[in-house]
C-alpha cells in the first residue's frame, strides 16, 4: 500500500488509500507518523493534504479522532446508548456509554429526557459547518421518579415548581395533593411522563416537608432533592436500642487492654460521634508508643443485619450546616460506639512504636479496650499547644519554658504534636500535594437562622489528628496490600486517587503563566507534586491565590473507593485506605470486617461484590458533598438577606463574560455583580488576560481587585445573591 513516488496524489486518490488502510485494520489506532510511513508520503504538501483529508473523513464520521495526531476507524453504529445531560439554556448533551465526547442534543430532539436518564439516540446527518448532533429516539431508564419543589395551587389544578431543568412544571391533580397547601415544600412522584398523547409531566404528592422558608422544611428539601433520607426508619432505631453496649469477660479476654494508658479524643467542639482516639506513652531507648484507636463499630453492627443494611444504603453521614444526618442510629453513633471520656470502649487499633524522628520501628493491628482520659475540642488542644510555645502555621514544635509544660496533659499533647510535625514534613518531602482547604461555617440560632458566617482554617491541633489518621490508614492498606514475597494480596477497599488530567494541567499551566508563574505538566508523580507545591507557595498572598488553587484543584481527579489499587496521587502513598471513621463512613466498616476476617485466617473476599460496594460508597460520598454545598449556599443567601441595601468592602473572586463574582471581605459571602450594572462604559471579557475591559475608558477589572458593593437582592429559591456597585 505505497504511494507512488514523484507523482502528485489527488485528494480522491489519498482518500481511497486512507479508506483501505483503516478498513484493513478496523481496531488499530494510526498516528500521523504511521500513516506517512505506511503510505510512503514523503513531501510536505502531500502530508498536509492527508491530514486535511482525514479531518474531512472524521467530519463525515468515517474516522474517529484520537487526541490531536491520530485516528481510528469509527466502528460505532448510527444508534448508540448512553446518558443524557439537560441544561436550562437548551444546550443538552448525550454522553456515550464508552465515555466518548459529549454530543449536542437540541431541545426539540430531547424527547423530555432529564439529566441522568439512560437514552438511546440516533445521529443526525451532518450539515455543512455544523457540529455533530443526535436525537433521542427512546428513554431506556429514568434516573429518578421523585422530585422536590414548591407547590403552586391555581383553582382546580396544582403544580410542583422545581429547581430541576424540567421541560415544564409538574402537573398534580387536586386529589393527589395529600393535603398540600399553596407554598408548601413537597416530594412528588411522577405517575405519567410526556408521550404522543400527553404533553404534561403528571405527579402525585408522597410527602409534605413544610412551608417554604421554614428551616426544617428547607433542609429536608435539600436532602430529598439528592435522594438522601431525612428520617431514620423506626425499625432500625428500635434494633439499635436493643444493643446494650455491655462489655463482657469474653470481650476483655480477646482484647489488648489500654485503659491504663493515657488516651484522648480531639474533635470539633459540637461533635458527639468520637470515632478516633490517640494514646501515647514513652518506651525505653527514647521510643514512643502511639496508639490510633478507632471505634469498633463492626463488633456491634453485624454484617447483613437491619442496621448494617441501612448503613450500607446510606454509606456516609451527611453534614448540613445545622444538622448531621447520621449513617448509624443515634444510639450507636453518639453513645455505644462513640469514644466518650471516662467510659470503657471497644476499639480496633493500630499501635505504633515510633522513634524520636517519628519513623515507624514497629506496628501491630489489634482489637483493644480503651478509656479516654480527656475529650478536647480542637480549640482547647490548640490553646494548650500555643500556651507551650507553638506558633500556628510555622510547623515548629513546642518549646516549653525551663523544660516544663504548662497545662493539664500538656506533655502528652505536645509530644503527639511534635511527632505529627515530623510525619507531615516527611510526607511533603516525599511528594504529598499541599492544598490548604478553608471551610465555610455558620453559627445558627435555635431556629436554624445564621447569625455569623466565617471561614474555618486547619490549625496545628487539626493537623496533629490528620497526620496520625493518615499514618494508620496507610499502614492498614500496606498491611493487606503488601503481604510479602510469593503471597497474593487479599481483597480490600482502597482509597485511590488517579494522576491529574494532563489536559487540565496544561490549562492550569497556561492560566498561571499570565501571572508570571511556571509549573511542570509532565514528569514523575513526585516531580508533578513538587511543581504543584511550589506553585501553591508562590501564590501565597497573591490576589489570585484562591482562584489559582481552585483551578489547580479542578485539574485533580476525584478520590474514590476501589478494590483495584492505583495508589493515591495527592498523598503520594502507593497504598491507602479508610480505616479511621467507621461511625460515619461505610468503607471503614468494610475494612474493619475484612481485617478481622484475614486476622482469623479467612480467605480473600469476593472482589466483584466489594467493588460494587466501593462504587456505591463513592457515589453516595459525592451526593452527600453536593447536598452539603447546597445547604451552605442556602444559609449564605439567608444570612445576606438581612443586609439588602447595605454596602460592603469586597474583592473580585471570579470573572465571567456576564459579570463579576465578588466576595465580601468580612464574611466571605459571594454574589454576582452583573455586567449590565457596570455603568459608564461597555465592558468586554478578555479571555486571555481573564479580566473585563471598558471599550471606551479602558478601565480594567482584574481578579483580586478591591471593590465596594451594595447588596441589591437575595433569592433563596435560586440560591442567589445579587450585588450592585456601591
Amino acid at each position: 500500500m505505497k504511494g507512488k513516488r514523484n507523482k502528485r496524489l489527488t485528494k480522491k486518490q489519498l482518500q481511497e488509500m486512507l479508506q483501505n488502510l483503516f478498513l484493513s485494520q478496523p481496531e488499530k489506532k494510526f498516528s500521523f507518523k504511521d500513516i506517512f510511513r505506511i503510505l510512503n508520503l514523503d513531501t510536505h504538501p502531500t502530508k498536509m493534504l492527508a491530514i486535511e483529508t482525514m479531518e474531512d473523513m472524521a467530519w463525515d464520521d468515517f474516522l474517529t479522532p484520537i487526541g490531536d495526531t491520530a485516528y481510528k476507524l469509527n466502528t460505532k453504529g448510527q444508534v448508540q446508548e448512553g446518558s443524557f445531560i439537560r441544561k436550562s439554556n437548551g444546550k443538552n448533551s448525550f454522553i456515550p456509554d464508552d465515555g466518548g465526547l459529549p454530543i449536542f442534543v437540541s431541545e426539540r430532539n430531547s424527547m423530555s429526557a432529564l439529566t441522568g436518564d439512560r437514552v438511546r439516540v440516533s445521529f443526525m446527518a451532518r450539515r455543512p459547518n455544523h457540529i455533530k448532533e443526535a436525537q433521542v429516539i427512546s428513554i431506556i431508564e429514568r434516573a429518578k421518579d421523585t422530585f422536590v419543589g414548591r407547590l403552586h395551587i391555581d383553582h382546580d389544578v396544582a403544580f410542583l415548581i422545581t429547581q430541576e431543568d424540567f421541560v415544564s412544571d409538574v402537573l398534580i391533580p387536586k386529589k393527589k395533593l395529600k393535603g398540600g397547601k399553596e407554598n408548601d415544600k413537597a416530594v412528588v412522584r411522577i405517575i405519567q411522563w410526556p408521550d404522543d398523547n400527553h404533553k404534561n409531566i403528571v405527579g402525585e404528592v408522597v410527602d409534605i416537608l413544610g412551608k417554604t422558608g421554614d428551616n426544617d422544611a428547607e433542609m429536608h428539601t435539600i436532602l430529598a432533592k439528592y435522594g438522601l433520607p431525612y428520617k431514620y426508619p423506626k425499625a432500625v432505631e428500635e434494633a439499635a436500642k436493643k444493643i446494650s453496649g455491655e462489655i463482657t469477660k469474653e470481650d476483655l479476654a480477646e482484647r489488648e487492654d489500654f485503659r491504663d494508658t493515657w488516651t484522648c479524643t480531639i474533635d470539633p467542639h459540637d461533635a458527639k460521634d468520637f470515632d478516633d482516639a490517640l494514646s501515647v506513652k514513652p518506651l525505653k531507648g527514647g521510643l514512643w508508643e502511639v496508639g490510633v484507636h478507632i471505634a469498633d463499630v463492626s463488633h456491634y453492627v453485624t454484617e447483613g443485619s437491619i442496621i448494617d443494611k441501612e448503613a450500607q444504603k446510606r454509606a456516609t453521614s451527611v453534614y448540613l450546616v445545622d444538622r448531621t444526618i447520621p449513617m448509624l442510629p443515634e444510639h450507636l453513633c453518639n453513645y455505644i460506639c462513640s469514644l466518650r471520656p471516662d467510659e470503657d470502649k471497644l476499639c480496633y487499633s493500630v499501635v505504633f512504636t515510633l522513634d524520636d524522628d517519628a519513623f515507624v520501628r514497629n506496628y501491630r493491628i489489634v482489637h483493644t479496650i480503651i478509656r479516654s482520659n480527656r475529650r478536647y475540642a480542637y480549640e482547647e488542644a490548640q490553646a494548650l499547644l500555643e500556651q507551650n510555645g507553638v506558633v500556628d502555621g510555622t510547623g515548629q514544635p513546642a518549646k516549653p519554658k525551663n523544660g516544663k509544660y504548662q497545662g493539664e496533659y500538656a506533655e502528652q499533647i505536645c509530644t503527639l504534636d511534635r511527632l505529627a510535625k515530623k510525619l507531615r514534613e516527611r510526607r511533603f518531602k516525599e511528594g504529598s500535594v499541599k492544598f490548604e482547604s478553608e471551610e465555610m461555617h455558620f453559627d445558627v440560632d435555635e431556629k436554624g437562622r445564621p447569625t455569623r458566617c466565617y471561614f474555618k482554617q486547619s490549625k496545628d491541633a487539626n493537623k496533629l489528628i490528620e497526620e496520625f489518621m493518615l499514618l494508620a490508614n496507610r499502614t492498614v492498606a500496606e498491611h493487606v496490600g503488601k503481604p510479602g514475597k510469593g503471597k497474593k494480596a487479599k481483597t480490600l477497599p482502597y482509597r485511590v486517587h488517579d494522576n491529574p488530567d494532563p489536559q487540565k494541567l496544561e490549562t492550569l499551566r497556561e492560566y498561571v503563566v499570565r501571572f508570571g508563574l511556571k509549573m511542570k505538566t509532565e514528569g514523575t508523580n513526585a516531580a508533578l507534586a513538587r511543581s504543584l507545591n511550589k506553585l501553591m507557595d508562590q501564590t501565597e498572598g497573591m490576589p489570585q491565590q484562591k482562584l489559582i488553587q481552585h483551578v489547580a484543584l479542578r485539574a485533580m481527579m476525584k478520590a474514590k473507593y476501589s478494590v483495584h489499587n492505583i495508589g493515591h496521587f495527592g498523598l503520594a502513598f502507593p497504598y491507602y485506605t479508610h480505616f479511621t471513621s467507621p461511625i460515619r463512613r461505610y468503607p471503614d466498616t468494610m475494612v474493619h470486617r475484612l481485617l478481622t476476617r484475614y486476622e482469623q485466617g479467612g480467605r480473600s473476599a469476593n472482589e466483584r461484590y466489594y467493588e460494587e460496594l466501593c462504587q456505591h460508597s463513592s457515589d453516595m460520598e459525592q451526593i452527600a458533598a453536593n447536598a452539603e454545598r447546597e445547604s451552605i449556599k442556602y444559609k449564605m443567601v439567608e444570612f445576606m438577606g438581612q443586609y439588602v441595601g447595605q454596602e460592603f468592602d469586597a474583592h473580585i473572586s471570579g470573572i465571567q463574560s456576564y459579570g463579576l463574582y465578588c466576595e465580601i471581605d468580612d464574611n466571605h459571602c459571594e454574589g454576582l455583580l452583573p455586567i449590565r450594572d457596570l455603568a459608564g462604559d461597555y465592558y468586554e471579557f478578555d479571555e486571555k488576560r481573564f479580566c473585563l475591559v471598558g471599550r471606551r475608558t479602558h478601565k480594567v477589572y482584574n481578579l483580586g481587585d478591591p471593590i465596594r458593593i451594595r447588596v441589591a437582592a437575595t433569592n433563596l429559591e435560586r440560591r442567589q445573591i445579587d450585588f450592585a456597585p456601591a
